[in-house]
């Protein structure tokens, strides 16, 4: 009796580690809507805050990049992006090509959720960070150099700096604390924007004339679904709906609150005046702010980082841009790159007491924080260099011609008006 009894415990599911994970019905219902609220932040929200932005002959290009991105970064990220980003690996994954070897039943490691809805969620990620990244070049960059640079830079550029932060590779990632995306994706897109924009050059009438933007309407109703969508950002990074997604969900509406106001006040201080643009922008940079330190901080810290993050973003963008002196279109590095390095330093300093560990350091996270961050500013400065330049050479140029610059982008490369009165 006893031989049976021990053949029965040798042969049950925990004599080999225990029973398999389980998909959760209630984490993949909430992983589906985050993923669908994410998929709304590119080809809606984005593209209408930078549609509103830009001039007027240019308003269907601008937007159709945010578009092109979403559509290229999905092929591109279940193609190979997936693999090099969240594949076994130390520098970069492998394995995974055309997501090779996962089915339905498959439940990602550490998580509840099936590992198809988790890749569809990343992709999301993936895509916003190379549309982000477009907005420092529009009105003078080829549609398709830009086609040809996404796809490329995402394999390139952020799949391999989302796998040291996120997918496993251990060397590189410092033990910095990056819940949602301060270094992969506001940080890299920002820095990104801010080199092709240099290797561009000014547009042709940049400083001499009036450069108003198309749509202060349209720039806070993409900054309002940009904000909703980032719930699904923050909150559904936690890939779980429980106590930290309910806290990431709070902190980051409020950070979102703040950077409002901070950003007003510095647009008042300089200005004495308080713009709807201005505002949209001080939600965004708040939204930034708030990205790697979401699942960390509590409503003190996120009433910090946000407020400091918009009033940042507005000094950037008026004071320290016209010092740099570089193009940025539609100031995607002061915005997302700047305000981003601001986030990831704030994420080691406001740790909420009841999210930190006992042995808790600020000195030596902020050291691993500002680690992370120059490594990043570094790959993704020169790594962006070479994958435009490849893109570039394969489009003959970069740039569009002069008579396309003047005519507007939206009439000569579209054949389409943004209005038709």
């Amino acid at each position: 009796m006893k031989r049976v009894l021990l053949m029965l415990l040798l042969l049950s599911p925990f004599a080999f580690g225990g029973e398999a994970p389980k998909i959760d019905t209630g984490d993949t219902a909430w992983m589906i809507v985050a993923t669908a609220l994410v998929m709304l932040m590119t080809p809606a929200g984005l593209a209408l805050f930078y549609g509103g932005l830009t001039r007027s002959k240019n308003v269907l290009n601008t937007i159709g990049m945010s578009l092109l991105a979403f559509a290229i970064g999905t092929i591109v990220w279940v193609i190979a992006g997936y693999s090099i980003a969240f594949g076994k690996g130390d520098f970069f994954g492998t394995g995974l090509l055309m997501l090779s070897g996962i089915d339905h039943n498959m439940v990602h490691d550490g998580t509840a959720i099936p590992e198809l809805l988790f890749v569809a969620f990343q992709g999301t990620f993936a895509a916003i960070t190379v549309a982000i990244a477009s907005g420092s070049m529009i009105e003078r960059v080829k549609f398709s150099t830009f086609i040809i640079f996404a796809a490329i830079w995402i394999l390139v550029v952020y799949a391999p700096i989302a796998h040291w932060a996120w997918g496993g590779g251990e060397t590189l990632n410092f033990g910095e604390i990056d819940f949602a995306g301060g270094t992969v994706v506001h940080i890299n897109a920002g820095v990104a924007g801010f080199v092709v924009a240099m290797l561009l050059g000014k547009r042709r009438d940049y400083g001499k004339s009036a450069m108003k933007p198309f749509s202060p309407v349209l720039v806070v109703l993409g900054a309002s679904l940009l904000w909703f969508g980032w719930f699904g950002f923050n909150a559904g990074s936690e890939v779980a709906a429980d106590g930290v997604a309910a806290n990431a969900f709070l902190v980051t509406n409020v950070a979102a609150s703040t950077g409002v106001i901070g950003w007003l006040i510095i647009e008042y201080l300089l200005y004495k005046k308080a713009t709807l643009v201005g505002a949209a922008s001080g939600a965004v940079a708040g939204l930034v702010a708030i990205t790697p330190a979401s699942g960390t901080a509590d409503v003190v810290g996120a009433l910090i980082i946000g407020l400091v993050g918009g009033a940042l973003g507005a000094f950037g963008v008026s004071k320290l841009k016209k010092i740099f002196k570089v193009d940025d279109s539609l100031d995607a590095f002061w915005v997302h790159g700047l305000v981003g390095i601001w986030g990831s330093i704030a994420t080691a300093i406001f740790v909420a007491p009841y999210l930190m560990e006992k042995d808790y350091s600020i000195g030596a996270q902020l050291i691993k924080q500002l680690e992370a961050v120059g490594l990043t500013i570094v790959y993704s400065a020169i790594m962006t260099a070479i994958v435009f330049f490849v893109a570039s050479l394969l489009t003959g140029g970069g740039r569009v011609d002069e008579e396309t610059e003047i005519m507007g982008l939206d009439e000569s490369v579209h054949g389409e008006k943004a209005i038709n009165l």
